[in-house]
């Protein structure tokens, strides 16, 4: 065994938090989310919010345009192009 290969006795024996089992465990009623507030509600995670890092759909560039020169291509078949021939 060697010096770098001891493990920290601080992380590894930490226990985790069971919150909102009564007012005794000191994460009990409101579970350490405070009162009010957004983050305060059940069921929300805030849509694209990385922590306060920059949000991968702002980190990306902008793709693509609509082109409005562009030509709309239809297929015609030798039988609508005779139909035209014999019209005039």
């Amino acid at each position: 065994m060697k010096i770098n290969e001891l493990k920290s006795t601080l992380t590894s024996n930490t226990k985790r938090k069971r919150v909102g089992r009564g007012s005794g465990s000191g994460l009990g009623k409101t579970a350490g989310r405070g009162y009010n507030g957004q983050k305060s509600r059940s069921g929300i995670a805030i849509k694209g919010f990385e922590g306060g890092q920059m949000p991968l759909y702002r980190r990306l560039p902008k793709r693509g345009f609509k082109n409005i020169f562009s030509k709309k291509i239809q297929s015609i078949n030798f039988n609508q192009i005779n139909h035209f021939i014999k019209k005039y």
